[in-house]
């Protein structure tokens, strides 16, 4: 086992569609990155900047993800868990220690220390916040050019005034978590 960490963040466990996306990352300690904070703390031009750095120096990184038919199978806290798991199973290096943004770690095969607002507070998982966000948020725009008329490259799949009216006019989409009440109470 080694002595390096894994952050771990998720972005999209509020949005009514699209995927909830995980990141682990292993950041290289000799090569700092000077900006990270949490990703909803950076404009979308300085997270993006950000992403690419950290891809292109980090020793190791991975996503997991769990779809909208997943969420709405297990729930999105386990579908969360599940995503962060599979973020941390697919690095390319086993870490000695993950940290996790938040109270609940998934089963992972190695120590985990779970860490309030850790994406305030550990440069890992301000890390795994950027590239969970930019990887999540060019997914949902390209959603876009498929369901222009639900305004997903706006709002990424929150429940805005713009995605509720949608719904009603629209109705539900693949992507759409229909175990959420907004898309449960939507024709299909």
């Amino acid at each position: 086992m080694s002595n390096l960490v894994a952050g771990v963040d998720e972005v999209g466990r509020g949005p009514l569609a699209g995927p909830v996306v995980a990141a682990a990352v292993i950041l290289n300690p000799e090569k700092p990155i000077t900006g990270l904070k949490d990703s909803k703390k950076l404009s979308p031009n300085r997270r993006q900047q950000l992403s690419e750095i950290i891809l292109d120096q980090a020793l190791a990184y991975a996503f997991g993800r769990a779809e909208a038919a997943e969420i709405d199978q297990v729930n999105i806290l386990k579908a969360t868990l599940l995503a962060m798991q599979r973020a941390v199973q697919a690095l390319s290096i086993v870490p000695g220690l993950v940290k996790i943004d938040g109270n609940q770690a998934p089963q992972l095969m190695m120590p985990a220390e779970c860490i309030i607002k850790g994406d305030n507070l550990v440069d890992e998982i301000k890390a795994a916040s950027i590239i969970a966000k930019v990887a999540r948020d060019t997914e949902m725009i390209q959603l876009h050019q498929t369901y222009p008329q639900y305004g997903f490259q706006q709002h990424k799949g929150y429940p805005t005034p713009q995605h509720l009216r949608a719904l009603q006019e629209f109705g539900v989409t693949d992507h759409h978590r229909l175990s959420f009440a907004p898309c449960r109470s939507v024709r299909r």
